[in-house]
């Protein structure tokens, strides 16, 4: 299993899924709930996100080439989405958790779209399109499991993280992975350009 690959992964699903900025929507939806249906929300949240990357990872490429959709289009696409991302989380502009209204929160809008949103989705379908042996497809499983993980143990233990960091470290390390977003979202568009001009030059030599 190619380790670097798996880092990459897991490294840019972790800061799409944002587990820090998390913690107050969390705890506030949660925030009446007893402790026990608490760390039930946590894991339908995690399990339902998990089970929404996995549909898409594995039907992604199938969707891709019944649409006739080229990689540079969809990096393209998914760098725009991930600027978007990630303004949110530099500006700190969030939906209102008073304004949801549903049967069980850790589904909506815990599972989706917070968690399994839009960004984390198309980075999936990059990774899955850059995988050409066993081992790639395998460090993306181990990658989106660990992230998986990652974000169940920090909405498990958010009443605790929230005491050590408190809401003032919790909104810089906010800011830090929107920067680190929008940094993943321009590497998309320059690599979506620059194959774009590839295959432009190749075509018309």
């Amino acid at each position: 299993m190619d380790w670097k690959f798996f880092g990459e992964v897991f490294v840019t699903l972790l800061v799409i899924t944002d587990p820090p900025g998390m913690v107050p929507i969390f705890l506030a939806l949660t925030g009446a709930l007893p402790a026990r249906e608490r760390h039930r929300a946590a894991w339908q949240a995690v399990a339902l996100a998990l089970g929404v990357i996995a549909v898409f990872a594995i039907a992604g490429q199938t969707i891709l080439d019944y649409l006739h959709i080229q990689l540079p289009a969809l990096q393209g696409a998914g760098g725009l989405l991930l600027v978007l991302v990630a303004l949110e989380l530099l500006t700190g502009k969030a939906d209102d958790p008073d304004q949801q209204a549903t049967s069980n929160i850790a589904l909506v809008p815990l599972g989706t779209p917070l968690l399994a949103g839009p960004g984390a989705i198309v980075a999936t379908m990059l990774f899955v399109q850059r995988a050409d042996q066993p081992g790639d497809y395998a460090a993306i499983a181990l990658g989106i499991l660990a992230v998986m993980v990652a974000v169940w143990l920090v909405l498990r233990y958010s009443g605790f993280i929230v005491k050590v960091l408190r809401p003032g470290g919790i909104e810089v390390l906010t800011r830090i992975a929107g920067l680190l977003l929008a940094a993943i979202a321009v590497q998309l568009m320059a690599d979506s350009i620059g194959a774009f001009v590839e295959m432009f030059t190749q075509s018309h030599p």
